[in-house]
Order: structure tokens, then C-alpha cells, then sequence
């Protein structure tokens, strides 16, 4: 088995500790050469490309299309033709029995009482050799009794859970899931394997009829065919078990929670009236890393806003010029607004900034590390244009428009799109004329552009035609103060209503 070799989850990135298998780019029986596309994984920031590390023939899919690994967990198996299917199931089996359930030694087992799921655990009077009932008729048997160490066993927590109300030591169980993960119907197949019984769930009832629970259930794990049998029948997933596979709510769980429900679904909505229509969308893993990155700053960071009106007249002109007189050059209003905003930074320093919450100091930078906010149909990205004040505009332009490509292409690497000491949101493509932002931590600031468009202002006393453009700085106050954050516009503003100024 020593010439079989295993393709694994890569690590792209200091904070990536899993990643989701997006889709297959070869299948079993394909040969491929070294830096060749194999398959495309998604983590929590981006969707990119594993390149082969080595040639060889894929002989062995073991992660599916969907499937969320750890880093390292082996994706496929590679061998020659000449390695028997055996061969590669001894190989498979050794992988599963290295993992951390597999390395555990049993501890010694308990000659207590299995408890039931309501009940603590009693204490038994003498050892015995049948399994042992508990009050709600499950039976364990007496072999699977004994303590479980969370720490040592892969198991997930409704299995965990489980094992600790049963008494049942899950060291002496077979996980069948991922790298050998144990699930609660693992622990009940152990359980039925060795003579011991499984009592049938229960609700708590009340003159004969089983509450009905009215809370938000969009976060309880469960299967997609269990949501949207749980949505036809009117059901509420917190009144189910979860039996299935990594503890989510079976189909099966929710047929019985059904019948338990007086055995007819729960009406949805008011007599004679049309359900409304909807879809369930599971939050990808960057949409998901969004929420928890944006609630946090939200909740964490005390923002506060400062806006403003830029005059574009002269910035428009300088543009027009330089895409007229510099042939392939082709600079965007975004573009000179990178570079004022970095010149801006280097010029008030202490808005170029980060907060380390957790060492409580603020790292302020020497260059303006501009991150540019890039919408995608998953989510949000930030690639970063590195010291965009000491580069031109041109530079810029270039590195914006090179990032971009490799956004939406899925091949951004890890420290493209990672730190960042300023952001940048520009949603005047869209026609939005001002809305506020949200600080990307740990930086201190971000500056949400608006549209350009042309408003009737005052000059020299007489109300004449300007393009005009609105922005809005929202500043962490536990980093920057107003009158820092107003340095910082004001500074913008000369620049972009000067901006020969940001080539001097």
C-alpha cells in the first residue's frame, strides 16, 4: 500500500480550518499530471481551484460533491492501475482506524445502570451480563457501558449528548461518517447489535395532545428532504429528534413527529387561506463567514458616520485626459479614488489603522493597504490593492481590474484578500447615491462611495450644474474620534477636488 498516495483538504490560509468540496474537475479512472485542476473547494472566503501537488491516476473518490472536511482530511485515493480494489480498501480501512476515535484505548466500563433519557444515571446493585433496561425501555447492554471522553472521540454532540444520558461509552462504537464520526444512529445500531433495545421517541403531551413549538427553526440541523417535508406537513423541526446522519433531522423524524402531533400535520395558515410561497437557501460558507464577521463588527465596534460632498468636475477632466493621451490605459473614477484615499491616509495616519482587540493597542500602518469591495452571487470579498500610495494610477487600475478577474474566476490566493488597513465600497455603478457601510474588522474605517451625478450647487453666488458625489465614512470610535475621521474627509476632498495634488 505504499504506492498509493492520498489527495487532501489543502490549508489556504492561517484561519481555514475546513473547507466544502464544491465540485469534481476529474473522476475515478482519470489520469492527471502535476498542477493540474482536480477538483474546486469552498471555504469561508473564497471558492478556489486544488491543483494536483503531484501525477498519478484517481482511482478512489472518498469525499463527495458537498462534503465539508477538516484540513488533511484525504479527498481521494491515488495508484496505478496495477493496485488491486482490495488494496484500496485496506488503505481506506487504515485511514478510518487512524482517526481519533480509532486511536483511543476504551476506558474501563462502569457496572452501573444504563439511565433513561430523563433520568440521571442509577446506581446498580451488582455487575450483570444482560443488558440493562432502563425505565423508558431502552436497553443497554452491559458491554457498552461506560464513561466517554468528548476530547477523545469523534462523535457529534447530539451523539455526545446521548452517551452521557445513556451512560454509553462511545470508545466501543464504529462511527460510520466522516473520518469515522460517530452519529446518534451509530450509538442506537450499536446498542441493537449487541441485545439491547431502542425505546421509541416521545413528546411530552398535554390532555393527550403534544405542544406545538412556534419558535424560529431556519437554524436546527436537518436533511433538505426533512425541511421541506417539515414545511408540506406544517411541522416545527424543534419538535423532532435528530436522528440523523451528523445529528440533523431526518425525513423519518419528522414523519414521526407528525403522528405524534395529534397524527395530522399542523396547519400552517389560517383556514381558507393560500400558503405563501418559498424557497429554503442554506447559507454558503462564505455567506455564512459574512454574517459572523458583519454581526460581530456590528455588535463590537461603535460606529459612527461622517459624510460628505466631493466636486468631480476636475477629477473627471484629469481622467478623460489620461485615458485619452495614455493609449491601453483606461482609469476608472473608482481607480483615482483608491488613490486619493491612500494618498488621504498617508497624509492622517491615524485613520490608517487596525484595532488588536485582543492585546487592546492599535497597529497603525506606514503604506494604505486598500481593501476594494467586490460583490459575487455567493457573497462579498475584499482583495487588496497592497500600498496603493506609493503606485500610480495606472498600477491601481491594473491591480483592481487583475484582482477582480481572479475573484470572480475562484483562483484568489489567501493573502490577496486577507488584512487590509481601509476598505472601500463603491455602489454608485448601481445608481445608489449614499449608504453607510460596515467596518471590516479589525480595520478603523471604511468609505462607502455613492453615484456621481450632476446636482444644481452654489458657486460664487449663482446656482450652477456640478458633478457631485456623496461618501460616507463609518469609523470604529473605539480607534478614531470625529474630528480625526472629518482630517481624513477633508483631506480627501482637497485631493479629489485637486487631484494634480496626488502626483506630487
Amino acid at each position: 500500500m505504499s504506492d498509493i498516495k492520498t489527495l487532501e483538504m489543502p490549508k489556504w490560509g492561517l484561519s481555514m480550518e475546513e473547507g466544502l468540496l464544491a465540485q469534481w474537475s476529474i473522476q475515478e479512472g482519470d489520469s492527471f499530471t502535476k498542477g493540474q485542476e482536480i477538483c474546486e473547494i469552498e471555504t469561508s472566503k473564497i471558492v478556489n481551484v486544488l491543483e494536483a501537488p503531484f501525477a498519478g491516476t484517481l482511482r478512489r473518490i472518498l469525499a463527495r460533491q458537498g462534503d465539508t472536511l477538516k484540513v488533511g482530511a484525504a479527498l481521494a485515493l491515488v495508484a496505478e492501475a496495477s493496485i488491486s480494489d482490495a488494496e484500496l480498501d485496506a488503505f481506506t480501512a487504515s485511514l478510518a482506524a487512524a482517526g481519533p476515535a480509532a486511536s483511543v484505548a476504551p476506558p474501563p466500563a462502569r457496572p452501573a445502570a444504563a439511565p433513561t433519557l430523563d433520568n440521571a444515571l442509577p446506581t446498580a446493585s451488582a455487575p450483570s451480563t444482560k443488558p440493562v433496561a432502563t425505565s423508558g425501555q431502552t436497553e443497554v447492554p452491559l458491554g457498552l457501558l461506560g464513561s466517554t471522553d468528548a476530547a477523545q472521540v469523534n462523535a457529534t454532540p447530539h451523539a455526545l449528548r446521548l452517551a452521557a444520558r445513556l451512560g454509553a461509552d462511545l470508545s466501543k462504537v464504529r462511527g460510520s461518517g466522516r473520518e469515522a464520526r460517530i452519529s446518534v444512529a451509530d450509538l442506537e445500531s450499536a446498542i441493537l447489535a449487541a441485545g439491547g433495545r431502542i425505546a421509541s421517541p416521545t413528546l411530552p403531551s398535554r390532555s393527550g395532545k403534544a405542544p406545538r413549538s412556534h419558535a424560529d427553526d431556519s437554524q436546527v440541523p436537518a436533511t433538505p428532504l426533512a425541511r421541506r417535508l417539515a414545511g408540506k406537513l406544517g411541522i416545527n423541526l424543534h419538535d423532532c429528534r435528530s436522528s440523523g446522519s451528523r445529528g440533523r433531522v431526518s425525513r423519518e423524524d419528522v414523519q414521526a413527529a407528525a403522528l405524534l402531533l395529534d397524527g395530522q400535520p399542523q396547519t400552517a395558515t389560517a383556514p381558507n387561506a393560500a400558503p405563501a410561497a418559498f424557497e429554503n437557501l442554506p447559507l454558503s460558507g462564505m455567506r455564512r463567514a459574512i454574517a459572523t464577521r458583519l454581526q460581530a463588527s456590528k455588535q463590537h465596534s461603535p460606529h459612527f458616520r461622517l459624510i460628505a460632498d466631493l466636486d468631480l468636475e476636475r477629477l473627471l477632466a484629469l481622467r478623460k485626459e489620461i485615458n485619452l493621451g495614455a493609449p491601453g490605459v483606461k482609469i476608472s473614477v473608482n481607480d483615482l479614488l483608491v488613490k486619493a484615499c491612500a494618498q488621504a491616509l498617508v497624509a492622517v495616519p491615524d485613520v490608517n489603522v487596525q484595532f488588536d482587540e485582543a492585546g487592546q493597542s492599535i497597529r497603525r500602518f506606514t503604506d494604505a493597504d486598500i481593501s476594494v469591495a467586490v460583490a459575487l452571487p455567493a457573497g462579498l470579498i475584499t482583495p487588496i490593492v497592497r500600498a496603493a500610495n506609493r503606485k500610480s494610477v495606472s498600477e491601481i487600475s491594473h491591480d483592481i481590474h487583475s484582482l477582480v478577474t481572479r475573484v470572480k474566476a475562484g483562483t484568489l490566493k489567501p493573502e490577496e484578500f486577507q488584512g487590509g488597513t481601509f476598505s472601500v465600497s463603491n455602489l454608485g455603478m448601481l445608481g445608489v447615491r449614499q449608504f453607510d457601510a460596515i467596518i471590516n474588522p479589525p480595520q478603523g474605517a471604511i468609505l462607502a462611495i455613492g453615484a456621481g451625478e450632476v446636482r444644481a450647487v452654489a458657486r460664487d453666488g449663482q446656482i450652477v450644474a456640478r458633478h457631485q458625489l456623496t461618501v460616507s465614512l463609518s469609523c470604529d470610535h473605539r480607534v478614531i474620534d470625529g474630528a480625526l475621521g472629518a482630517a481624513f474627509l477633508q483631506e480627501l476632498k482637497r485631493l479629489v477636488e485637486t487631484p494634480t495634488l496626488m502626483f506630487v
